[in-house]
């Protein structure tokens, strides 16, 4: 069953578990684009007869999501065990810039255990170079971070940045593969969650070669 919706919250820290009123899932499905302008959101209906359960949701059920719409500067989030998990194609110039970050993160090679799977120990932290999938939940207090895409001098962000994710609740910054930056309270990346790809258009989220539905 796929869950693929297009909404966002824009509005800064949210729980790491789903909430029960349906009217605070604001983190739901997020398309945003990414490239020369920031925090802009496109939301389009959500598709509830595609979704699992509340209670296969709640049990860590795999979810299914096409990503042969999503183009490139896009980001979209799904959730998965009550978790906004971010899929985003990044653009050859966000992949470039990940090289340029190596002596200011706090774990540059993905080496601590725990958050990046074997498949992803690599420069962009993916299977693929442009998809990267990631659990949206920052690794210090469990805020969920907001898109940073726009390079440059910007509030609460280096003259140097060249974009990411800013966590809203105590500025913790990680690059566009999740990497934590040094001397902020993130201590670790951020979790790429177990996927695998069905096809050239479609991942499972939650299932991978050690992680079985």
């Amino acid at each position: 069953m796929s869950q693929d919706s297009v909404m966002h919250d824009d509005e800064g820290a949210v729980p790491a578990t789903l909430p029960s009123d349906p009217s605070r899932r604001l983190w739901i499905g997020t398309t945003c684009a990414m490239g020369g302008v920031a925090g802009l959101a496109t939301a389009v209906p959500f598709v509830s007869t595609f979704a699992p359960s509340d209670r296969a949701r709640a049990a860590g059920a795999p979810v299914e999501v096409d990503i042969s719409t999503l183009a490139p500067g896009e980001m979209r989030t799904v959730e998965w065990r009550g978790k906004p998990v971010w899929l985003i194609r990044r653009t050859k110039e966000q992949l470039d810039s990940l090289k340029q970050n190596a002596g200011e993160l706090a774990d540059p090679n993905s080496a601590r255990p725990g958050f990046t799977p074997a498949y992803a120990k690599n420069e962009w932290r993916s299977r693929k170079q442009e998809l990267f999938v990631a659990v949206g939940i920052c690794t210090h207090l469990g805020c969920s971070p907001t898109p940073r895409f726009a390079t440059g001098p910007q509030p609460s962000l280096p003259s140097t940045w060249d974009g990411g994710f800013l966590c809203p609740c105590h500025g913790s910054t990680f690059d566009m593969a999740g990497r934590a930056f040094k001397n902020k309270p993130a201590p670790d990346n951020l979790e790429v969650p177990p996927y695998q790809y069905l096809s050239d258009t479609r991942i499972i989220v939650g299932v991978d070669e050690n992680n079985k539905a």
